[in-house]
């Protein structure tokens, strides 16, 4: 059995203010791309885009295609290591590409993908995340929809993880060490 250094200690973003984002959010991007998103390409990064891009694209009414970046930044830690391909990249050739992405924190990511898809000649590409983390680096990098704001914090839940683990939490937690005091709030 795995021995955890990490556990789910206070909830961030409950599961209720996630589901009544989802239908402003993708009314945000249907009406920035001129009202649809007809023909777009949907890009979730994964793995840890996979449950909040499943419910952004399921209230978008437009004809789109959804294709997946498999991109790894953290290596099991807790911080960044940058980001590095893993896996086939979509094609994007001639195509409006929204980026879906789980949290915003180094603006690496994002960055480096943003640059991918154009470089490989994508007619244009736009950003969504549901998270962004209120820090300069964070801030300072073009995302044009966000789903939350949050504090700098060690999170997951909700398609985000630790080492893996945690994702099928339906809200979006912090994270403390185990054996830290105080109980998971809810």
């Amino acid at each position: 059995m795995t021995m955890l250094t990490y556990e789910p200690a206070e909830v961030v973003v409950p599961a209720e203010a996630i589901a009544a984002r989802m239908p402003a959010l993708a009314q945000e991007i249907v009406e920035a791309y001129g009202g649809g998103a007809e023909g777009i390409v949907i890009v979730p990064v994964m793995t840890g885009a996979f449950v909040f891009a499943a419910d952004l694209v399921r209230r978008m009414p437009n004809r789109l295609r959804v294709d997946v970046a498999t991109v790894r930044s953290y290596g099991g830690g807790t911080t960044s290591q940058g980001p590095r391909i893993e896996g086939v990249m979509p094609t994007v050739q001639g195509r409006h590409v929204l980026l879906v992405d789980d949290i915003l924190d180094s603006g690496r990511t994002l960055t480096f993908l943003r640059k991918d898809m154009l470089d490989r000649g994508a007619a244009s590409v736009r950003t969504c995340v549901l998270l962004r983390k209120r820090i300069p680096a964070a801030m300072s990098t073009a995302c044009e929809f966000v789903g939350f704001d949050i504090p700098d914090l060690f999170v997951a839940g909700y398609g985000l993880d630790y080492d893996g683990w945690f994702r099928n939490l339906p809200d979006v937690v912090s994270l403390r060490k185990v054996g830290e005091s105080s109980a998971m709030v809810r």
